[in-house]
């Protein structure tokens, strides 16, 4: 009863003097449900895949019931310097930057400042009149596109959820995608209130609500939050919630006494090219809510630790339970549609044949089967392009930080990730 009780204080982060410093380690994986034979697959499939140049190296971290189970660096932070990856290496984390910048805005709205029911247009006036993009059939056969007003105003919501119809830009046949590459709106010399003024005279791919498009809706939300606030969104984010939950190397980059602790990719790809991730000490002008930070293992865990206690940490409220409740609750219209090309996220496209949703900044799973990956119902989870991936998985008060910088091996790996991981918890 009193080994019980003490995980349950661990796992409510009630003030035990071992949370004061970090997130305490299990005194082995047994101790949180894992057996540790079984854990060292992680490892041993991944230096298989440094060794077949899969990957240049990552770092894991696993905890379960408030205790880390596994902390670990795997192959090289440098390849080609053939320095070693370290447990403290700085990662782009990319697209998990937009739960950190979903949660400033609930913090927003849970002062008042703004509502998920608010159009966009609120604080952003120019989207009252953004077109939406219409493909018209001519009696030629040949397609154009025509434009016409938004059925319903885009919401706060519709951005954390990615309903707004935005997208990304993309070479190719779309006109709408390629728009966004002509008018350079992810410019590193801009403000967010020039690229959001430069998305609001572009069509909109699909009516507000109607199609879950991946796209810049979290960069858009970033500019919803400075305008709130009255702050840079990096001053926000870093004032409200890197700097209490003491993530200390979170931020839209990292310090230049910090470069050498900084993830480096290898060449990759059909070409053997380096994928162009910046440097962890490129500082843009443009703090991009959707994908602009930097980050840790470490950090990241405190983030998700700061979700498994319903909002707090070592005394430190950042959120409320309940809005948490609602973050990670499905809020995809049972009508959705998925955008013309989102079937390349695969296992991880948050649709019903897939078992799975969207919440506020993240993808969920709603269901048991359908799904090939392992998991529970209400885990929620999510990646960037530069290759890191985090889930959380309540109902086995479990989450897991994967860090590494590749874009090629970022699918496999997390399928990868959540084999192995499974595998492992055996424990209740």
């Amino acid at each position: 009863m009193m080994v019980r009780t003490i995980a349950a204080i661990a796992v409510l982060g009630l003030a035990l003097p071992a949370m004061a410093q970090g997130i305490p380690k299990a005194q082995s994986p047994e101790e949180v449900g894992f057996v540790s034979q079984r854990l060292k697959r992680i490892g041993e499939r991944i230096e298989e895949g440094v060794k077949n140049n899969e990957l240049p190296g990552a770092v894991v971290l696993i905890a379960r019931n408030g205790k880390i189970a596994l902390f670990d660096a795997y192959g090289f932070r440098d390849k080609d310097a053939k320095a070693p990856m370290k447990t403290d290496t700085i990662f782009r984390i990319a697209s998990m930057t937009k739960p950190i910048t979903t949660v400033a805005a609930m913090i927003l709205a849970e002062e008042g400042k703004l509502s998920l029911a608010d159009p966009v247009s609120k604080y952003i006036p120019a989207f009252a009149d953004t077109k939406v993009s219409v493909p018209k059939k001519n009696a030629d056969g040949t397609v154009e596109l025509a434009l016409e007003p938004q059925f319903r105003p885009m919401t706060v919501q519709d951005l954390m959820r990615h309903t707004s119809g935005l997208t990304y830009g993309a070479a190719g046949s779309n006109p709408v995608k390629q728009s966004y590459l002509d008018m350079k709106v992810m410019a590193p010399d801009q403000t967010n209130a020039q690229m959001a003024e430069k998305l609001s005279k572009l069509a909109l791919l699909y009516q507000p609500g109607t199609h879950w498009e991946y796209s810049m809706s979290t960069d858009v939300l970033g500019r919803v939050v400075e305008v709130a606030s009255g702050m840079t969104l990096d001053k926000f984010v870093e004032e409200r919630i890197t700097k209490p939950l003491k993530m200390g190397d979170t931020a839209f980059e990292a310090a230049a006494d910090k470069k050498d602790r900084g993830a480096r990719p290898q060449k990759e790809g059909p070409k053997n090219e380096m994928p162009a991730i910046p440097d962890v000490t490129f500082k843009a002008t443009w703090k991009s809510g959707g994908g602009g930070m930097v980050s840790t293992a470490a950090d990241y865990a405190r983030f998700l630790q700061m979700f498994a206690n319903g909002g707090q940490l070592d005394g430190v409220r950042i959120i409320s339970r309940k809005t948490i409740d609602l973050m990670t609750a499905d809020h995809l219209p049972p009508d959705i549609v998925m955008g013309d090309d989102m079937w390349r996220f695969e296992a991880l496209e948050p649709s019903k044949r897939m078992g799975q949703g969207f919440g506020l900044g993240f993808a969920v799973r709603n269901d048991q089967g359908r799904n090939p990956l392992p998991g529970s119902p209400n885990d929620y989870y999510w990646g960037g392009a530069y290759g890191t991936y985090f889930w959380h998985d309540p109902r086995e008060r479990m989450y897991v930080v994967f860090m590494m910088q590749s874009q090629t091996a970022r699918l496999p790996y997390r399928y990868l990730m959540r084999a192995l991981v499974y595998q492992a918890l055996i424990g209740n």
